[in-house]
């Protein structure tokens, strides 16, 4: 297609696009930019609460430190530290290095596999490659489950019990609000290609 044809072609779109947006607007509904209809549909198909949009600026693993931060901050504070025994305090301990190493591993995989295909990790952003081997043939978010899992690991290798208040409320907001906007993104990009995958694959496990 020559530069004249695509200028032709783009001069119908906006046309075309004008005139839909006059009807949409006569008929109240809501208004799309020709150019950035997709995007736009894709976005707005979940309701976000201006939080929810401040929070996704956040990057996830920075969510689930701070998270762990204030937990430490309660174990101070309001809830004593548990008590065990030497015994059971060592093997908390070494579970606890092993969960955080498994977890490392598992968020590492998933990490590299993302930067290998040059996708985005950023949630809301549209995905240049849809990842469905190694770990994501088994969890669709495996950052995330290696994220808990460190956390988990964390908490056991400083034998700590009140961290896991956070953690709940992280996960709840992840589950919630970070990975329905990831999975609106996807599906608006990969469309029957990326629902087929999450009939195989579960979110989680």
């Amino acid at each position: 297609m020559s530069i004249s044809d695509m200028a032709v072609f783009d001069h119908k779109r906006d046309c075309l696009a004008h005139k839909v947006n006059r009807i949409a607007k006569r008929e109240g509904a809501e208004l799309y930019s020709p150019r950035n209809m997709s995007q736009t549909s894709a976005a707005t198909a979940i309701k976000l609460s201006t939080l929810s949009r401040l929070l996704l600026k956040v990057p996830v693993p920075w969510v689930f430190v701070l998270g762990y931060f204030l937990g430490i901050g309660l174990q101070h504070a309001i809830l004593p530290r548990p008590y065990l025994s030497v015994r059971m305090t060592h093997v908390v301990s070494v579970s606890g290095m092993v969960l955080f190493g498994v977890g490392c591993v598992i968020a590492g995989w998933g990490l590299v596999l993302f930067h290998m295909a040059r996708t985005t990790t950023t949630p809301g952003e549209a995905s240049r490659t849809l990842v469905t081997r190694g770990p994501y043939r088994f969890t669709r978010n495996p950052m995330y489950v290696g994220l808990t899992v460190a956390y988990l690991g964390e908490m056991g290798m400083l034998v700590e019990i009140a961290p896991l208040i956070p953690l709940l409320f992280v996960v709840a907001y992840v589950n919630w609000i970070v990975i329905p906007v990831e999975e609106t993104k996807l599906r608006a990009v990969f469309g029957e290609g990326y629902t087929q995958y999450c009939d195989r694959v579960g979110r989680w496990i």
